[in-house]
């Protein structure tokens, strides 16, 4: 694993361009172990060393002190994803335009279209299908009834989504995808998917040198405590487990990241409601566990 002078060392020849983004990739993972934490190595401990405080800066405890950070590194899939995105909205603000040849062979070869039954009087896609009475369908917008539906074809929906992509015919998720995941699509979905894949063809070297560069980043910022603090182990368990601080009025008390204070320091009625909530909702955890679907 690699100590943040080295982190820092990588991430500057990559920027620098002295190192491949293939090679920074080896260098930065050769010597990972499952199971191997950054907090276990000689390099944090010795710099905890000089960066713990003397108490605890939520409680101001000074019984076992530990680093505690505000956030944490992603992994390098998720920088990958994000800037992915990043660069296909760039893509599709400056190629709005795409060639509708292209675009329909790709969803004619790469998508299985299910059409949707169509009121051949309204047009709206709601009719029922009828067992025993006759005629076969009726349409529960404008009632009319009729023995036989009207479907679009692939190519007039494409026809009709080139002319307005917001049109309503073009809505409904009725293209299933041919690979393993069988994901439903509507034409919208998968005009993004096009653009994205011409997006991570066009620009595959930027993207992956810019998300590894980010993912770098993220593990010195965490490595050089620039987003940590002091505290002891029970602010910590609160913090990272249970999401909870100290509450600032009481100074005694636990509360959710999200609310202003603890419900003890609540004004009297709302302190009652808060509680009643509370007491219902152990009551309900009670009996999901009698009933065993907790």
């Amino acid at each position: 694993m690699l100590t943040l002078n080295q982190f820092i060392e990588l991430r500057e020849k990559l920027i620098n361009n002295e190192i491949g983004i293939k090679l920074a990739k080896e260098q930065c993972w050769k010597d990972f172990k499952e199971g191997q934490r950054s907090w276990h190595t000689n390099d944090w401990k010795e710099r905890k060393k000089e960066f713990i405080k003397e108490k605890c800066e939520i409680c101001s405890g000074t019984e076992i002190l530990t680093i505690q950070h505000k956030s944490h590194p992603k992994k390098y899939n998720e920088y990958l994803r994000e800037t992915t995105r990043l660069f296909t909205n760039n893509y599709i603000n400056n190629n709005s335009e795409i060639d509708k040849t292209i675009f329909t062979n790709h969803v004619l070869n790469d998508y299985e279209y299910v059409p949707k039954l169509l009121c051949p009087k309204c047009k709206i896609h709601t009719p029922k299908v009828r067992v025993r009475l006759k005629p076969k369908y009726r349409c529960g917008d404008c009632k009319y009834e009729f023995e036989e539906a009207r479907f679009i074809s692939a190519s007039e929906l494409i026809s009709i989504f080139f002319k307005d992509e917001d049109a309503y015919e073009v809505r409904d998720k009725c293209f299933i995808s041919k690979d393993k995941w069988k994901n439903k699509h509507n034409l919208s979905n998968i005009k993004y998917w096009f653009q994205r894949k011409i997006a991570e063809n066009k620009d595959s070297d930027s993207i992956e040198k810019k998300a590894f560069i980010h993912y770098l980043e993220g593990n010195i910022n965490y490595l050089s405590f620039e987003d940590a603090i002091t505290t002891c182990k029970k602010c910590a368990y609160n913090y990272d487990l249970n999401r909870m601080e100290l509450c600032p009025k009481c100074k005694v008390n636990y509360k959710g990241f999200e609310y202003p204070s603890c419900v003890e320091c609540l004004p009297k009625e709302q302190r009652i409601k808060a509680k009643g909530k509370i007491e219902f909702g152990k009551q309900m955890q009670e009996m999901h566990k009698k009933l065993g679907i907790d």
